[in-house]
């Protein structure tokens, strides 16, 4: 599904956005949303966005997308930048340059990605690593079973965002730079310890995971209860 949904969101260096803003979260950090995921999480917020081509879409080169995250930052007073909405490693030259141009500007950058292709191809850790990057796993289910349920894809897609943390940690990152954040509600408490363990085993650090609760907007409340994937934890956007 990767390679073609990569072939529809990115062109040369270029990459499929439609929306450019700041938000609160980390702090405070100035976000570049883009279209287009390799998998199909039935809890995703921008499910229209990883599945069709929004009406404000647009192709963008790397230093359009770096100036508009550096003013939006600058405007804001913030110190980092990130790229969400969708799977920011889909188009890996656009990130590197991206990433390398938000850098030069004094800013720190945010990676929040589902793991695959870094855990599918460990050079792209390794380019990661040279430069500053807060690498943030999100892991959607503690098993690889709850992984197809939530997400669509073929179980063994789990054992690549693990292997992601690890080809990072082989590869040199600094612990403290890279976080696993672990979907709550899919699982039991012992399949949750059992994951912080493996994820432990690879680095100390890594146990100190980050659990994700879910905000269940209306649609997404109704669109898990209708395929039956309701989880046993979240959070009400009113509360």
């Amino acid at each position: 599904m990767g390679k073609k949904v990569a072939s529809s969101v990115c062109r040369g260096e270029e990459r499929l956005y439609y929306r450019f803003r700041g938000t609160r979260f980390y702090g405070g950090i100035s976000t570049a949303d883009v279209v287009g995921c390799n998998l199909r999480c039935a809890f995703c917020w921008s499910w229209k966005a990883t599945r069709g081509i929004p009406r404000t879409a647009k192709f963008y080169s790397p230093s359009e997308v770096a100036e508009k995250l550096i003013r939006i930052a600058r405007e804001r007073g913030f110190e980092l930048a990130r790229v969400s909405g969708g799977e920011p490693t889909l188009c890996p030259t656009h990130l590197l340059k991206v990433i390398d141009l938000v850098n030069e500007a004094g800013l720190t950058f945010v990676l929040e990605t589902n793991g695959i292709l870094i855990g599918y191809d460990k050079s792209l850790a390794k380019d990661l690593v040279k430069r500053k990057v807060f690498v943030r796993v999100s892991i959607k289910a503690p098993t690889p079973e709850a992984f197809s349920r939530v997400t669509g894809a073929k179980k063994e897609a789990f054992e690549l965002q693990i292997r992601a943390l690890k080809n990072l940690i082989e590869e040199g990152v600094d612990p403290k730079m890279v976080r696993a954040a672990v979907v709550l509600g899919y699982g039991t408490p012992q399949e949750y310890a059992d994951l912080i363990k493996r994820l432990e085993e690879i680095h100390p650090l890594l146990g100190d995971v980050e659990f994700e609760v879910l905000t269940l907007y209306p649609p997404i409340m109704e669109r898990l209860k209708r395929l039956g994937l309701l989880p046993s934890v979240y959070r009400a956007p009113s509360r």
